[in-house]
């Protein structure tokens, strides 16, 4: 890869970092298809579903690592909103399904990746289009219940299909942790990133473990996304974001249709 992919590449890291900090979703989600499809346009080479997983874990490592220290910055002059109970539950379930998935990757056909995120960005979608609040008042950590069986099991099952396409699952955790399980909003936000920067742990780990992961053009792409994250929120707290998110969404499903007609009339 030239000098032009290289910078490419950190558009790609940038924008879709933007946009996800700027919609508070995944960034998986946006970026899996922008390094899928961008990169051949411009004739700056082009990768393949497994290597295009790898970079995106990495994003999705040292953007949950950020979010991580923002928080705790933030939540220094706060009340602590963590559920240690909860990440530590679901944190070693999606720590085992993501390091499985991400390692499994390595044996799946690239149209099998493509399938996966397929269907992923088809959930996205309609949890985009259909937010959900939760359905539980606010209440005291120490109080808090869930049921630990569905925590863990429903984590497993996202570690996994996140390990494979290189995401940290936060899109479709969050609504599980809503409506599944129950938890308060404000909650599930913070204990969220907790348990999506383990994700990426075992993602990361799985991805090096696999090999294969085209380092430079990663490096230049997480420099962007580091840089693309922390603007994307800040702007977001200016603008009313509902129009955007609805073009955001008919893009994915657009994106989802392309890598579903590839797999079916290759």
């Amino acid at each position: 890869m030239d000098v032009i992919g290289y910078i490419i590449m950190f558009l790609i890291g940038l924008i879709g970092s933007f946009l996800s900090g700027l919609l508070g979703i995944g960034g998986a989600i946006i970026n899996y298809p922008l390094l899928l499809y961008v990169p051949g346009l411009f004739h700056a080479g082009g990768f393949s579903a497994k290597e295009v997983a790898s970079i995106s874990m990495f994003q999705v490592f040292f953007a949950s690592l950020a979010g991580v220290l923002a928080y705790r910055k933030q939540s220094s002059k706060e009340r602590m909103l963590i559920h240690k109970g909860l990440v530590a539950n679901m944190g070693i379930s999606i720590l085992i399904g993501s390091l499985l998935g991400s390692v499994g990757s390595k044996y799946l056909h690239s149209d099998t990746i493509n399938i996966v995120y397929g269907v992923l960005a088809v959930i996205a979608v309609i949890l985009m289009m259909v937010p959900n609040r939760g359905s539980r008042e606010e209440e005291a950590l120490e109080s808090l219940a869930f049921n630990p069986v569905v925590a863990s099991v429903a984590a497993l099952l996202v570690g996994v299909v996140s390990g494979i396409v290189g995401a940290g699952g936060s899109f479709i955790l969050i609504p599980i942790m809503l409506t599944l399980l129950q938890i308060p909003i404000r909650i599930t936000v913070a204990s969220s990133l907790a348990i999506v920067f383990i994700s990426a742990i075992g993602g990361v780990t799985g991805k090096l473990i696999g090999g294969g992961v085209p380092f430079l053009p990663t490096l230049f792409t997480v420099i962007g996304s580091i840089l693309g994250a922390p603007i994307g929120t800040r702007v977001s707290r200016h603008l009313n974001v509902n129009y955007l998110r609805i073009a955001l969404a008919v893009l994915i499903a657009a994106t989802a249709v392309k890598i579903w007609w590839g797999i079916i009339l290759p």
